[in-house]
């Protein structure tokens, strides 16, 4: 998979911050009504209208205050809460029978909002403390409090607790998101520098082991450093601590080849056939559409290298005179590239033992190629009676940037 992968983060709150602000408006409209309804009660009108007319501006003034947490500064909640216990507080100098009657406050359900702020910026205990400085405003405005008031007081109290609660969760859930995110993202990019130093270094390391083995001599002394080599990369392979530049190896000659990925060739689409074609020979068939199987050109040369490191498996493990089939099915929605082998199969438990050992040819080169394209490899193997490696790519592949025409 070329490229970094970019984790992006969305914050699980902002909806909560507004709806913050719809209702601050809302509730404003809703104060400034009962005021209007119930204005032949009013003692001192000008103070219910003063007061008011202040809560409109500053409601209005500090829209942009509450829609986020970054702007919503502790200095700005301090002020809010200050403006909503000043309108509690006022409500009996401007209606002398307020402390009888169980008649609203002055900015009303208003002050809700102003708790609620505190909640979604601090969770539930900046929401305990602004709630209890709101109740005790409500029992002294009231002087006698009754259940009503009681009950009030309890609900926003409970409420704003709440709603800081879930906050809390929400942020603590979003964070470990986010980390999850991150792991998986740098374990992927681990497992495709892995597949690059398998399909190019461990390789050529492999055969010059092989061949030097086989020459004897001074050769074969070059052989046993490879594979000492061999098995020391593997092990630092498996551990993640080896970067590498992505190359290819061409399966015939092993030759080490270096491509230069840009971000127009990762955009580009490729014909799967031009890619697969290399592999015929006299011990390889290949069978494929008559039309061109297109893919997003990562995606096509990520395939490409998976059904390369299933042939690899075959000239290693099933003998130099095994044949092997190439069989690509172009699908409304995905393709199926088949190779098959008539070698002796795979011993039960090889997989997992050579898995263990640091071989992870299987692992990472096929299956880890094909699941980051959103695909599968499915591996069926009976023992005397060859291998097949089954490889499904969707036409559109998970995390890719080209599509398939």
């Amino acid at each position: 998979m070329a490229g970094r992968e970019r984790v992006v983060r969305m914050s699980v709150e902002q909806p909560l911050w507004r709806a913050l602000t719809a209702y601050r408006v809302l509730t404003l409209i809703y104060a400034a009504l009962l005021a209007g309804f119930g204005r032949d009660k009013w003692e001192r009108p000008w103070v219910a209208v003063a007061f008011l007319a202040f809560l409109a501006l500053w409601t209005l003034v500090t829209l942009p205050r509450v829609a986020n947490a970054a702007s919503c500064t502790k200095r700005f909640l301090g002020l809010d809460l200050t403006v909503a216990l000043t309108g509690i507080l006022l409500t009996p100098l401007a209606d002398f029978d307020a402390q009888h009657m169980d008649g609203p406050t002055l900015p009303s359900i208003w002050t809700a909002g102003s708790v609620l702020a505190f909640a979604l910026k601090g969770g539930w205990r900046w929401a305990a403390f602004a709630s209890t400085l709101v109740a005790a405003a409500n029992i002294v405005e009231r002087g006698e409090p009754s259940e009503d008031t009681f009950h009030n007081v309890l609900l926003v109290w409970v409420a704003s607790i709440a709603i800081g609660y879930v906050v809390e969760v929400a942020r603590a859930s979003e964070r470990t998101l986010a980390r999850a995110l991150e792991i998986e993202a740098a374990t992927r990019e681990r497992e495709r520098l892995a597949r690059d130093i398998h399909d190019s270094v461990l390789q050529v390391l492999a055969m010059v082991q092989r061949r030097g083995t086989a020459l004897g001599g001074e050769a074969a002394e070059l052989g046993r450093m490879a594979g000492e080599q061999e098995v020391a990369l593997r092990t630092l392979v498996s551990s993640g601590l080896v970067p590498t530049t992505r190359v290819s190896e061409d399966s015939a000659e092993g030759a080490v080849v270096r491509a230069v990925e840009t971000p127009e060739e990762e955009s580009a689409e490729a014909d799967l056939r031009a890619l697969l074609a290399r592999h015929a020979g006299s011990r390889v068939t290949f069978a494929e559409p008559g039309a061109p199987v297109v893919l997003a050109a990562d995606a096509a040369r990520e395939l490409a290298a998976a059904v390369s490191a299933a042939l690899d498996n075959v000239r290693v493990h099933a003998g130099p005179d095994a044949q092997a089939w190439i069989l690509v099915e172009d699908e409304p929605d995905e393709v199926i590239v088949t190779v098959r082998d008539d070698g002796p199969g795979i011993p039960e438990g090889r997989l997992d033992q050579a898995e263990g050992e640091g071989r992870l040819g299987v692992a990472l080169s096929i299956r880890g190629r094909l699941r980051d394209l959103g695909g599968t490899a499915e591996l069926i193997s009976v023992p005397g009676q060859g291998t097949e490696v089954e490889l499904k790519v969707p036409k559109v592949s998970r995390g890719k940037a080209g599509t398939a025409r």
